[in-house]
């Protein structure tokens, strides 16, 4: 990570709607809901150990963090209902999550949508 990360100055979990608030030093604040953190965590489960062999996330509609850890001064680690644990969300990681929630959620929902796949829990 390089002095210009962006870092957080705020982390703030919201149970009821399920959404990590995050605000950062370059004064930017993102709304990242649980479900989305969820299906891009950078995990090796969920991205794999290379390109192309990334696992489509599904049936995490409902998904919540259950615990959030520090790691160093450069990321957390997010500890979701599912039992899913393994993500280490570092700051910069989180910030482009913000930067490009619209399209990276887009991107999901037609990947969703073509493996004839569902957001719900089974």
């Amino acid at each position: 990570m390089d002095r210009n990360t962006p870092r957080p100055t705020e982390i703030k979990l919201h149970q009821k709607s399920r959404i990590l608030e995050i605000a950062f030093d370059d004064g930017k604040r993102f709304s990242l809901p649980c479900e989305y953190l969820r299906v891009f965590s950078p995990s090796a489960e969920v991205r794999g150990h290379g390109p192309g062999q990334e696992v489509l996330q599904v049936g995490k509609r409902d998904v919540e963090i259950k615990e959030i850890e520090p790691v160093g001064n450069y990321a957390v680690k997010l500890a979701f209902s599912d039992g899913h644990d393994t993500g280490l969300f570092s700051w910069e990681y989180l910030h482009e999550l913000g930067e490009k929630q619209e399209s990276s959620w887009k991107s999901y929902l037609a990947r969703l949508e073509q493996a004839g796949a569902s957001r719900d829990p089974k």
